[in-house]
């Protein structure tokens, strides 16, 4: 059974729904920082492939539970490509290599390698999905990324550092960015939990080599580090990676991508708050830079809040290009 997704909100309705997607970014935007948390918990205790594949599993097992209940069916033929793209490069390869690479280099360099991701979906988005660069996106990014890169030099230096683990981390931007470009598309056919769900489904695939090693360490693991990662597999997975596709279907890849830059500003505050980490006045200011340059890059330009044709979709790749032309450099 195949289901049709739902039609793109249009101009004339897009004021009445516009909470919804900025509500699903944030949610998207806040589990993804509770995972960090998560992972140091459960990462001493499972290996980076096992650690992914248990994490997936979870993912997998619980939104194919919603799917069946839901009765959401197949996505369309024309969906796969852009799911099994986004399965295997970001549901699988960036899982396994970011937790490899951050075994290899100190939390600071990994944040400031890994933060490239956002720069590379916004020039991949103008390249392949014809979303173009409007000044108010470049501009945010670029305050984003001062502040993320502050947030890594004030973390750097306490843990080891390797050109393994800076490479692991580079292939990591470069998985997560193909795999945002490649969803794009694949949610113009199919529904944001469809997607997801069989996106997820794909990474486990992928990931099934290490059963073995995931079995082995869950009879030595301790309770809380299992537990940890189921919660990874729920709710930084399952539910997140929904509410980032549902987010991402209303909006330019580049803005999503931008979106999360506001990450490494709450992992410094749960961590301050949750494992009593108190940050320096450094680690402070670069993550209100990333806040202030998210803002900057999700604000609209007011030219685009009344186009000329209200039966045209208010989002999406070419479109928003069109809206933003008079923001562009």
């Amino acid at each position: 059974m195949t289901t049709t997704p739902t039609a793109p909100p249009t101009a004339g309705t897009i004021s009445a729904r516009d909470w919804r997607a900025p509500a699903a970014a944030c949610t998207t935007v806040l589990l993804w920082a509770s995972a960090f948390v998560s992972i140091r918990s459960a990462g001493e205790a499972y290996s980076p492939g096992a650690l992914a594949l248990g994490r997936l599993l979870a993912g997998t097992l619980v939104l194919g539970a919603i799917c069946l209940v839901r009765r959401e069916g197949l996505p369309s033929r024309a969906a796969w490509p852009g799911i099994i793209g986004s399965g295997l490069l970001w549901f699988g390869l960036y899982m396994v290599v970011l937790n490899w690479g951050e075994q290899e280099v100190d939390a600071g360099t990994a944040a400031m390698v890994v933060n490239i991701g956002p720069i590379l979906i916004a020039l991949l988005g103008a390249r392949l999905l014809g979303e173009g660069l409007p000044r108010r996106l470049l501009v945010g990014m670029g305050v984003s990324f001062a502040g993320a890169a502050v947030v890594g030099l004030s973390m750097s230096g306490h843990g080891r550092s390797s050109v393994l683990g800076v490479l692991l981390c580079l292939l990591a931007a470069v998985a997560y960015a193909g795999g945002v470009v490649s969803q794009k598309p694949a949610l113009r056919h199919g529904t944001a939990l469809q997607v997801t769900t069989f996106g997820c489904l794909i990474g486990t695939v992928a990931c099934l080599p290490f059963s073995g090693v995931l079995v082995s360490e869950a009879a030595d693991a301790p309770l809380s580090a299992t537990l940890n990662m189921v919660y990874l597999g729920v709710f930084p997975t399952a539910l997140a990676f929904t509410t980032w596709a549902y987010a991402l279907a209303r909006t330019t890849a580049g803005r999503m991508g931008a979106t999360t830059y506001a990450v490494p500003a709450l992992v410094v505050l749960m961590a301050w708050l949750l494992l009593d980490e108190v940050p320096a006045l450094l680690t402070i200011g670069g993550g209100l830079l990333c806040l202030a340059g998210v803002a900057v890059s999700r604000r609209r330009p007011q030219t685009g809040l009344k186009p000329s044709n209200p039966a045209r979709p208010v989002e999406g790749s070419r479109h928003d290009a069109e809206r933003e032309q008079a923001d562009r450099p």
